[in-house]
């Protein structure tokens, strides 16, 4: 293949890279795009599994993804809600299922008292540190030197409103040990959405979905990107100057550009070998960033029976193997889908076992919110994110201790002719579709004011 001259080369054909591609294209600029899987769409893939189409990756649209929203209506792309008409279950530490109706979890008093003001606390926090610049506010390393499950203790006694506003963020989000990470990070994953208090309402966190699948967002700015975006095509370097940049994939694919967009996941960076090496500053900031760890269950029906009892689908425990439930049936779809999610350490556990153990655990916890009907799917898949090559982990990357108020300010700075672009960057919108599509967009404008 010769080697292609253009204006930007951009890795990674996710919705971050072909935002970018696409916005600098408007602003009459040449992009190559290098893929290194054989489809669009990076972590949003919609697949037919034993004859059931499903949303292998992102999915739910929410009130407040407005660029995202935007980019739907360009795309020409509709959207329909999350089935949730019907009441809840949940499942408490001692396995108790409840059936309720309404936002609070059937607790005790004091458990939701302790619940509803742990979210005030966060959300005050969110408004006073905001999701663009946590890094820059006064309280950043204190709030970054303690994990979110020691904040929480120090917060309250209340060992389950603890368990239950950690799964939101841990499990539900940062799919990581609440341990495992910052109060800093806790806050700008809540701020991202808005408030802590949209964060805990699934009503609003997962409002809607695309007809046919977040995946096509990708496939249809890829058309019209046409052949500017190279599928297998696995980015090995980049030689870079101030002049410009030679990007060179598998198969003798060659790009020389002016600059270069890495539109993948932090993790990712290192696949790369960079001439003159990345400076020292990243180097060190990006192996303080890592992926988490879920597994996104897929069950299939021949119908929607929990409706038929009355239930939504969707169900939440802080104590069970899978912590949140919900009909992911698609739109006009007679048959019935369940998802549920497993997630961190409880996910480690889960691949210890074989495939049929697996399956049986899983699907068991399931049935313990939705009875034993749940048991017997026509379809049962799981996807796991942290065995795909050119992902390893889900959803997105987040910091270490400490990480986010040491290194924050710089994980957006290009370096040289090198910019950076994805959902795990971003601040409105992190690690959602949202945040890549904010991140392309705001890539593409600063790289065309530089280059106009």
């Amino acid at each position: 293949m010769p080697t292609l001259s253009r204006d930007v080369a951009i890795v990674g054909a996710g919705p971050s890279g072909l935002t970018a591609a696409y916005e600098l294209t408007k602003a009459g600029l040449t992009v190559a795009v290098l893929e290194a899987r054989e489809r669009v769409g990076g972590r949003t893939w919609t697949d037919i599994v034993d004859g059931a189409s499903l949303e292998i990756g992102g999915q739910w649209v929410s009130p407040d993804q407005t660029a995202l929203q935007a980019l739907l209506d360009e795309l020409g792309l509709a959207t329909f809600p999350r089935y949730r008409d019907g009441s809840s279950v949940y499942v408490a530490p001692n396995g108790e299922r409840t059936v309720y109706d309404g936002d609070d979890f059937p607790v005790a008093e004091k458990t939701i008292a302790e619940m509803n003001r742990l979210i005030a606390v966060i959300d005050d926090l969110v408004t006073e540190i905001g999701a663009d610049e946590p890094w820059a506010h006064p309280r950043a390393a204190e709030l970054d030197s303690i994990s979110f499950r020691r904040w929480l203790e120090d917060q309250t006694h209340d060992v389950e409103a603890i368990n239950n506003i950690s799964l939101f963020v841990a499990g539900g989000m940062l799919t990581k040990p609440a341990h495992a990470f910052s109060t800093l990070q806790a806050v700008l994953m809540a701020a991202s959405a808005g408030s802590f208090s949209n964060l805990v309402d699934e009503d609003f966190i997962l409002d809607r979905r695309v007809v046919g699948g977040m995946q096509e967002v990708s496939v249809r700015l890829a058309a019209r990107l046409a052949d500017d975006v190279i599928l297998g095509a696995p980015v090995r370097s980049v030689r870079w100057s101030d002049s410009g940049v030679t990007v060179v994939a598998d198969d003798g694919v060659e790009v020389k550009a002016r600059k270069v967009i890495l539109a993948v996941p932090p993790n990712l960076y290192s696949r790369i070998s960079f001439d003159p090496p990345l400076p020292r500053r990243q180097h060190q900031m990006h192996q303080h960033q890592s992926l988490g760890l879920v597994i996104k269950v897929h069950a299939v029906y021949d119908t929607p029976f929990w409706r038929e009892e009355g239930l939504s689908g969707t169900g939440f425990s802080g104590s069970e193997l899978v912590q949140e439930v919900y009909d992911n049936t698609n739109h006009e779809d007679p048959r019935g889908t369940l998802v549920g999610f497993v997630s961190d350490e409880k996910a480690d556990r889960m691949f210890e076992l074989s495939a049929a153990e697996r399956k049986a655990a899983i699907l068991a916890s399931m049935a313990r919110f939705l009875g034993p009907k749940t048991l017997d799917p026509v379809v049962y898949y799981e996807s796991d994110w942290g065995s795909e090559e050119w992902t390893r982990g889900a959803y997105a990357a987040s910091f270490d201790l400490g990480g986010l108020s040491r290194y924050g300010k710089d994980q957006r700075s290009p370096v040289g002719p090198i910019h950076f672009s994805c959902s795990d960057i971003a601040g409105a919108g992190y690690q959602h579709v949202d945040g890549a599509v904010r991140m392309g967009a705001a890539t593409a404008q600063s790289i065309a004011d530089l280059l106009a």
